[in-house]
């Protein structure tokens, strides 16, 4: 089994390499500490996601890695500088999406991005230009003169995505960025996703769909009541097995089958009743479906039945609930 970091101790990767990170940061909120000691790394060139259960945590540390709230304790440097001595310059280095657009919604999405652009001291020259590759690469170049009032939830996410982008920032934090966005709309931000951070962008996902963050995260960090539970990149998690679901056409051969093998399973009834099993990585995968075949058991379905970062998760359920 491949070695998972656990968590007391720093994030791995060295905040030279670039990224962002957060060691031992705490934020309280009267009597409410929201953040307790909490570590984390995003290295840049890589996605990394935020997982935890509602009111983990997640969203406080997104904003003091944003720099929008301060932290009681602990350091963050984004590219080897700090927000508390350094907080224009970090923030020209950040792009921050919030899971609601927020104000302006009586402007037009050109727009927004044009005056976001402006805040940024981006240069007059070409930035009208900048403005329309960005509302074409988010697909709303057919909605830059609509008030952002009568877009709909999706596509204030992709005007929300714009914004953060406007200024090419190195480190991207996105919180629920996939919320209200069609299947479709899904498959083309994992593609920017990785692509930004194929551009050597730090990218940080924070996201209750960890279906889809199987598909973009190189890594996640894991945290519950304001403190990180644990650190994994989605090669190691792959690596330490996930539950598969199998379904066969004659259900009792498929039992049986398995019995003889020695493999532990459940049932699980429903409209296509199917069978699940823990597998310890890819090869015992191959090999039992090798072996089912040869045996004649007709195999209708046979795919994992969670991804590896979920499988984490609730291997973790104790310890995030």
């Amino acid at each position: 089994m491949a070695m998972i970091s656990e968590v007391p101790g720093h994030p791995a990767g060295p905040e030279s390499a670039g990224g962002i990170s957060a060691r031992g940061v705490s934020r309280s909120f009267g009597a409410v500490r929201a953040v307790e000691h909490m570590d984390f790394h995003a290295p840049a060139g890589k996605v990394t996601a935020l997982i935890g259960p509602n009111g983990a945590g997640k969203t406080t540390l997104l904003l003091m890695l944003a720099s929008l709230l301060a932290p009681d304790e602990g350091t963050i440097s984004v590219g080897g500088l700090d927000p508390r001595h350094d907080r224009a310059e970090v923030r020209k280095h950040l792009g921050w999406m919030p899971d609601t657009l927020g104000v302006w919604e009586s402007l037009t999405a050109r727009e927004i991005l044009t005056q976001m652009a402006r805040f940024y001291r981006l240069p007059a020259q070409g930035l009208g230009g900048r403005v329309s590759n960005m509302l074409e690469r988010v697909r709303l170049a057919g909605l830059a003169d609509q008030s952002a009032r009568v877009l709909s939830r999706g596509q204030q996410q992709r005007l929300s995505l714009a914004r953060a982008l406007i200024h090419d920032p190195s480190v991207l934090l996105l919180d629920e960025p996939a919320s209200g966005l069609d299947p479709g709309s899904r498959v083309e931000l994992r593609m920017m996703l990785r692509q930004l951070a194929a551009e050597g962008k730090a990218v940080v996902v924070s996201s209750h769909v960890l279906s889809e963050l199987d598909e973009i995260a190189d890594g996640a960090v894991f945290v519950n009541k304001g403190r990180t539970v644990r650190q994994q990149t989605t090669a190691e998690a792959a690596a330490a097995g996930r539950r598969y679901a199998v379904s066969a056409s004659d259900p009792a051969a498929l039992a049986a089958k398995l019995t003889e093998l020695g493999l532990v399973f459940r049932r699980q009834e429903g409209r296509r009743p199917a069978v699940t099993l823990m597998l310890n990585n890819d090869g015992d995968a191959e090999r039992l479906l090798r072996d089912l075949v040869l045996a004649g058991v007709g195999i209708t379905s046979f795919a994992p039945a969670t991804g590896a970062l979920e499988e984490t998760y609730m291997n973790l359920e104790g310890e995030l609930q």
